[in-house]
């Protein structure tokens, strides 16, 4: 290792007690060798070999990119056949990173593969001797964050706006999927979160842990959200309120998860005019979004149906128990069959516009007792709450994470003109 070894010159001005006299002074003063320190890269010193730095590209498999670089067959044959559970070689995706460590003489054979499953996992293939294969890790950091935001226009602006990652958009919506309906936000109502960010060396961000705990206050109501396991061998995790309720209901708001539109409610006075405005009734909800989105079970149960007929088109049908009936219509494609039982968050098929429709949507419709009725209106039952055994344990749990929110302050938001105002969805 090279050590570098040096001397600074010392320029003192001494001033003689009996001369007004200046006198330059040099001192030479020994430095410590200072060593250099060597660069790694997944635990390996890259100055030892020949780097290259790539991503998956169309048509590349890890077999060619072997060959290219120079390694035997048989090795590339051991690693896609033993190896299958820690780097199965067939599902490496294309815009992957990998990196290829080379050694450096006249051969520049590939002696370790590192393929990037994310920012902070990857596989390491090590050819060199006997091959093998393992998964590793970066080191990560996690930074807790608070965040309180004000909606002036919708959710996930807010949280963009915030510095937010959009991911956690989709968490606080899903948290609060039984209890807020996001398209019916006011101006105003508002929020407060605490989660974790993911660093890398400090300053690489590699995404964000669960939301650790949550309020949001709509119409003025606030309801508080907090995680807890309440089955600990089956591992089960719910977010619960202040007064240890489960927020979750029985029944989903709505059969997509995210970036749909409400464009048509339950409406038995509906008139059309290309029916000369006569009444013709909507027993529907209309859900659109863009074809091939998924559609979800709103709850557990077994599907009775999954067929095409009429204006329907394709569409699955799920009876949920002896009072509740959901029905999903004009599908591209179902994913069910009849006889299957589905849980809730479960895809049952995608987005279309077969049947009657005059663009692509979900019309979800929801039976009560053998009658049509307005599920964003129905008062639909909810999860069970936490179990009066582990109630005291829950409320000491929350109580410094309640604490925590309470003492976050809103930020405000920048409002825009009037006009510019666009539906309050998530």
């Amino acid at each position: 290792m090279r050590k570098f070894i040096g001397a600074i010159v010392v320029l003192a001005t001494l001033v003689s007690c009996k001369q007004d006299k200046e006198v330059e002074v040099q001192e030479l003063v020994q430095v410590e060798p200072i060593e250099r320190v060597p660069v790694t890269r997944f635990g390996f010193n890259v100055e030892e070999f020949k780097v290259v730095q790539d991503t998956v590209r169309w048509g590349d498999s890890f077999g060619e990119l072997m060959l290219k670089n120079n390694v035997e067959y048989p090795k590339i044959a051991t690693i896609s056949e033993q190896y299958k559970d820690t780097f199965d070689v067939r599902k490496i995706r294309v815009g992957k990173p990998y990196t290829i460590l080379k050694s450096k003489d006249t051969s520049e054979v590939a002696e370790i593969f590192i393929y990037e499953n994310d920012k902070v996992n990857f596989t390491v293939v090590d050819l060199r001797d006997s091959v093998v294969a393992y998964k590793s890790k970066r080191k990560v950091k996690y930074v807790e964050r608070e965040v309180g935001g004000i909606i002036n226009n919708n959710l996930s602006e807010t949280l963009d706006n915030l510095g937010v990652d959009f991911n956690i958009t989709i968490d606080l919506s899903e948290i609060y999927a039984w209890t807020i309906d996001f398209f019916r936000l006011e101006k105003g109502d508002r929020f407060k979160i605490i989660y974790d960010e993911r660093f890398i060396n400090d300053t690489i961000y590699a995404g964000h842990g669960p939301i650790k705990a949550a309020i949001f206050e709509h119409k003025g109501r606030p309801i508080y959200a907090f995680p807890y396991v309440t089955d600990s061998l089956k591992n089960i995790l719910d977010y619960f309120d202040q007064d240890a309720n489960n927020l979750r209901s029985t029944f989903l708001r709505a059969p997509i998860k995210f970036g749909y539109r409400l464009s048509s409610r339950y409406n038995l006075k509906r008139k059309i005019a290309y029916y000369g405005y006569r009444v013709r009734p909507h027993k529907g909800t209309d859900y659109a979004a863009p074809v091939g989105t998924p559609i979800i079970a709103t709850a557990d149960g077994t599907v009775t149906e999954s067929t095409r007929r009429g204006g329907n088109g394709r569409y699955v049908k799920i009876r949920h128990n002896g009072t509740y009936s959901t029905q999903y219509l004009h599908m591209k494609k179902q994913k069910v069959k009849r006889g299957e039982f589905v849980r809730q968050g479960d895809v049952i098929g995608w987005v279309g516009m077969t049947g009657n429709t005059g663009g692509p949507h979900v019309c979800y419709r929801f039976w009560k007792n053998g009658r049509q009725v307005d599920p964003l209106r129905e008062k639909l039952p909810a999860a069970e709450p936490i179990v009066d055994s582990l109630r005291a344990q829950y409320m000491d749990y929350i109580s410094p994470l309640k604490e925590q929110l309470d003492c976050i302050e809103y930020t405000e938001p920048v409002f825009e003109p009037e006009e510019n105002l666009v539906t309050l969805n998530p």
